[in-house]
């Protein structure tokens, strides 16, 4: 029985060439279907029939919703705090909500459990001009727009560089002004958000440096008031963006109170035909409100997936190791040469609040390092119900501490645990000889290991981390030091 010659790579690749060619340039047929990801599309004539025009809309609309989902989530951090401040604790305008303990900070998105914060929210629009006061001293902070674009650090990396002074904060619409002894600055948005840590280790010390931060009316600079500062006192809040219907409602709110800006103009538009619209209630109809609250749940698995599972470049610490840089922005205004950093921004601020160029981590000795990791040395997930030990090694590169902190991988915030999941060399902890520590994480203490050392996980729940360092120094930046990965043990 006769054989068929074998044919040459070289024909084998001109047929497939030629197979391809014919999919990638099949016309779509006059009458008929084609099938496709959104099942079968039907065409009369050329024409969609009404089926199909439904079918595609509902799909437009669905994808829209999804990219609009990730566009708005540095907005919806920053709306969604500004609310819970407002509703749970009482504060306006010109107060300060300062947050002390663990359990203050139970509601924040991946939180330092060792440094005091201080967060407003005002709406000069409201408020007029406002001046923002930072005392002299160890205080690290900024103030940014509600997209979390910075407008101006504050404290030891801002332009005062620790020796304190007045910042006015000018809205989108005011007149330039230029007042002798202050800095000026003028926000995009008439939302502000003001965050500051102070980083002084004493603690009457730092509680005399929080109590000097001040913000109040431009008009009032004669005679200032003094500035309120509240305490959560033990009131439950959440600073996740909301879900459902919810997430859209702010974002409704927002464009509604904004001015909008020539880079949002695009998703603005996609928005329309989803009932979110500058100057229109937001009233969506049955099918509205179907594709947005199916598109909020797919739009936060895709923030999980951009921001566990990180696809950029450059985004490993050290090779073969998996620490990931968490702050992956290029530029704190979130953009890059020829692009705006979608996916970038999506990943820190569906985990993180705030961005400040002290926290980009590029200064020798001053502001932060945020390294993350969510996986374990074989590569497998964070899991809350095994046993993990880390090994920090000796001579950690940071001209002041650093701190380990364990997250609840779905709220972002501290593992809910009763105690506080963060260790920090400022902390009692138990060191080695050669000044290393080894930290132990799990559900249960380990047998025969310092307690003072472990940090408590939740069975059943995933967990990712944040290792800081604060004021880092040469070694991290020549990657000279290096961190151990999270390694399972039985």
């Amino acid at each position: 029985m006769p054989t068929s010659k074998p044919q040459s790579p070289i024909a084998l690749t001109l047929v497939a060439a030629l197979i391809l060619s014919k999919a990638v340039a099949q016309e779509l047929p006059t009458n008929g279907s084609i099938e496709s990801r959104l099942g079968k599309v039907e065409l009369k004539n050329g024409y969609p029939t009404e089926a199909t025009a439904k079918k595609i809309f509902d799909d437009i609309d669905f994808q829209r919703a999804c990219q609009a989902y990730l566009w708005a989530l540095p907005m919806m951090g920053m709306v969604q705090w500004q609310a819970e401040q407002h509703d749970k604790f009482g504060a306006g305008n010109l107060d300060f909500v300062d947050y002390l303990t663990f359990t203050d900070k139970l509601g924040l998105l991946t939180a330092n459990a060792t440094t005091p914060y201080l967060m407003a929210f005002p709406n000069v629009k409201e408020t007029g001009p406002l001046v923002l006061e930072i005392p002299a001293g160890p205080t690290a902070g900024g103030f940014t727009d509600f997209w979390q674009r910075p407008v101006s650090d504050t404290g030891q990396t801002g332009p005062d560089k620790g020796k304190g002074g007045k910042y006015l904060i000018l809205g989108p619409n005011d007149p330039d002004m230029q007042p002798e002894g202050y800095r000026v600055f003028r926000s995009p948005t008439v939302n502000v958000f003001i965050g500051q840590r102070v980083l002084e280790p004493d603690k009457e010390k730092a509680l005399a440096l929080m109590a000097a931060i001040r913000i109040y009316p431009y008009t009032a600079k004669d005679s200032p008031p003094t500035t309120p500062h509240i305490r959560p006192d033990g009131r439950k809040w959440s600073g996740t963006q909301p879900r459902g219907l919810a997430y859209w409602q702010g974002v409704a709110k927002f464009i509604n109170e904004e001015p909008p800006h020539e880079r949002d103009r695009m998703i603005l538009g996609m928005l329309q035909p989803l009932g979110i619209e500058k100057g229109q209630p937001f009233n969506p109809d049955a099918r509205q409100t179907q594709i947005l609250t199916e598109a909020a749940q797919v739009g936060e698995v895709m923030a999980r997936t951009i921001g566990y599972e990180k696809r950029f470049k450059g985004v490993t610490v050290w090779p073969g190791k998996k620490w990931e840089i968490s702050l992956f922005l290029k530029e704190t205004n979130q953009e890059a040469p020829h692009y705006t950093e979608f996916d970038e921004r999506a990943s820190w601020f569906y985990k993180a609040v705030g961005v400040s160029v002290g926290m980009m981590g590029r200064t020798v000795g001053y502001g932060q390092v945020y390294l993350e990791s969510s996986k374990d040395a074989a590569g497998e997930w964070l899991d809350g119900g095994k046993n993990y030990t880390l090994h920090v090694a000796p001579n950690a590169p940071v001209a002041q501490f650093w701190s380990f902190t364990v997250y609840d991988n779905e709220t972002r915030c501290f593992v809910d645990t009763g105690v506080p999941p963060d260790r920090s060399s400022r902390d009692d902890i138990v060191k080695n000889a050669d000044g290393s520590a080894d930290l132990y994480f799990g559900p249960q203490a380990p047998a025969g290991k310092p307690q003072a050392n472990w940090i408590k996980t939740i069975p059943d729940k995933g967990w990712f981390t944040y290792f800081r360092l604060y004021g880092p120094t040469q070694p991290y930046f020549d990657r000279s030091w290096v961190l151990s990965d999270i390694e399972r043990v039985e």
